[in-house]
Parts: structure tokens; sequence; C-alpha cells
């Protein structure tokens, strides 16, 4: 840090972190972070959803949980909507993560192929 100019945009980067993990969007996204979780590979799906929405400025709260109690879908990212909405996403990877955050946040788009309904009729991708 050389200047004021470098102090305002270490707290704006900051604040920015922060807004994003606690609140005020249309969505927030939640990613199991439990044993179970973690092994199945959900940090680098946390690490993507937070990159991605911070690089594009989607309008969601990207935070993690805890076990969400269906281990043999992990990794599980769940998308809670201001509306009451509620979708859960199952066997994500960084990639599909990525694609989520586009159609669903971005366009207000469930992706169908994703969820742990598809998942259950033997559909999901």
């Amino acid at each position: 840090m050389k200047s004021l100019e470098d102090l305002k945009k270490m707290r704006e980067q900051a604040l920015k972190k922060v807004e994003m993990r606690e609140g005020g969007k249309d969505y927030r996204v939640v990613v199991g972070m439990a044993t179970c979780g973690i092994a199945a590979g959900a940090r680098p799906v946390l690490n993507r959803l937070v990159e991605q929405t911070a690089a594009k400025n989607y309008d969601c709260v990207v935070t993690q949980t805890g076990c969400i109690g269906m281990c043999v879908y992990e990794p599980i990212v769940e998308v809670y909507g201001k509306d009451g909405s509620h979708t859960t996403y199952v066997h994500m990877t960084p990639e599909k993560a990525a694609k989520v955050l586009e159609e669903h946040i971005g366009k207000g788009q469930v992706v169908e192929e994703y969820t742990v309904d598809a998942a259950n009729n033997g559909e999901a991708a």
C-alpha cells in the first residue's frame, strides 16, 4: 500500500466480498461443505461460484453450509430466491456451477438436468 487510493481499492474489494456473503441480493447460493461434500469436490465448486459471481456481478450471495443430508448427491448447490423458490442442484462440478450461475442467476431459468429431481428420475447429466 503506497497511497490513500490503494487503501480505498483494498476497502472496496473487502466490502464487495462481505456483500457477496451477507445479502441484499435476489438469490442466495449455498454449497454443502461438510466432509462428504469436500471429499466429493465441493471446494472447487465453491471457488468457481465465488470467482464467477465477483467477475460477472451476478445478483447473488454465495455461502457455505454443513451437511445437507444427501451425501450420495454431493457436491450439492442450493439456490434460494427472494420469492421463496428453492432449487437443489446435485453432482456439481465447477463447469456445472458456472452454467447454473449463467442460466439460473443470470437468466432466471432453472437448469433442470442438474437438479435432484432429474437425478432421481435417472436424467442427471
